[in-house]
């Protein structure tokens, strides 16, 4: 038997079910039990049947397809983090029957292009459902979309009173943790280095840290400078290393500050991880190609990725269904050698 010649009831036969549970692993996979989708999916596999996509569309009025406003960034120095992002979220997108189109809707144009941007995709009916990454609380993406009505979740939270239709990780209490295990290796004066750019995941991590820092015997501070300034960090971290009050420990709000400290750090004369900690955040590969390896918290892309998918899927296929709230996921710190001695003290301290 071909590919041509396969139905849907053949599948539906050869995997022991309905018709219509055949139609829903297609086209609502989330409604299934996980043991009787991966029977229909063998079934589809073992067969190789074949939907006929166009007669879908326009029996449905769906395409199967999300958009995603590819953020702003610089092709010869591309930002890891968000390449990941977009691998999760194709993946995602792809194990439910769904592709990702790419576009561009950068929020800075303000908020007639994005809706123009936004709009043209709806009117044409191009896509089902929008996923947005990058997303600030007054973010106008999320405006022309709830005043359209129409399907969408984010990568970050919308403000208060916004439509909660978000996915996120929960920050504050990663960074936290971060801080806590700094001082249990028995760090006692902690430099926050933090970027001075608005953004809500910046502020949510400044807000962990100050959650457990203030616990620090010799007190703890903050460094703040403009985000496209590294010379004035480096600068900063400098002056902070040859002071007479030399933090312990420098904690950084992103990964690309903590390279930046790397440099201060080794200008001074000093070693990351020996007479210093330094960590970061957001964990991209750098931090496995630094000497020592850095600490970072990693985001856990490819559940995020998965939970947008399935939140837009469940409000575009009934709104009456979307989820009603933003999801928080927990990140955990990626631990390496950027503690360095302190944490070889520590263990050797617990087992004395």
């Amino acid at each position: 038997m071909t590919a041509r010649q396969v139905t849907i009831e053949d599948v539906a036969r050869a995997a022991g079910v309905s018709r219509q549970t055949v139609s829903n692993a297609l086209n609502a996979p989330h409604r299934l039990r996980a043991t009787t989708l991966a029977r229909v999916t063998t079934a589809i596999d073992e067969l190789g049947y074949q939907p006929d996509q166009s007669a879908r569309s326009l029996r449905t009025g769906t395409r199967r397809v999300i958009g995603y406003p590819a953020p702003a960034d610089d092709p010869a120095n591309p930002n890891p983090l968000m390449g990941g992002f977009l691998e999760a979220l194709v993946t995602a997108a792809d194990a439910v029957g769904h592709r990702i189109l790419l576009f561009r809707s950068d929020p800075r144009q303000g908020s007639a292009a994005v809706a123009k941007a936004l709009g043209g995709l709806i009117a044409a009916r191009q896509v089902d459902g929008f996923i947005l990454s990058d997303v600030v609380h007054d973010d106008p993406r999320v405006d022309s979309l709830a005043d359209a009505g129409f399907p969408f979740t984010a990568f970050g939270r919308t403000a208060p009173g916004r439509p909660q239709t978000w996915v996120d990780i929960d920050s504050t209490t990663a960074m936290t943790g971060l801080v806590r295990t700094l001082l249990d290796q028995g760090h006692r004066r902690i430099c926050y280095l933090n970027s001075a750019a608005p953004l809500p995941w910046l502020a949510d991590r400044r807000a962990g840290f100050l959650n457990a820092a203030t616990a620090a015997p010799d007190g703890c501070f903050e460094v703040s400078v403009p985000a496209d300034d590294p010379a004035a960090l480096s600068r900063a971290v400098e002056r902070l290393l040859t002071g007479p009050d030399r933090p312990t420990a420098l904690v950084c709000a992103n990964d690309w500050l903590a390279l930046t400290a790397y440099e201060a750090v080794r200008t001074t004369g000093l070693a990351v991880g020996t007479d210093i900690a330094v960590t970061g955040f957001n964990d991209i590969p750098l931090c496995t190609l630094l000497q020592p390896g850095l600490i970072s918290v990693r985001l856990p892309l490819a559940t995020i990725a998965d939970a947008l998918v399935d939140r837009l899927l469940r409000a575009a296929e009934d709104p009456a269904e979307a989820p009603g709230s933003g999801l928080l996921l927990p990140a955990e710190p990626i631990w390496r050698a950027s503690t360095g001695s302190w944490h070889e003290q520590t263990q050797a301290q617990s087992r004395s």
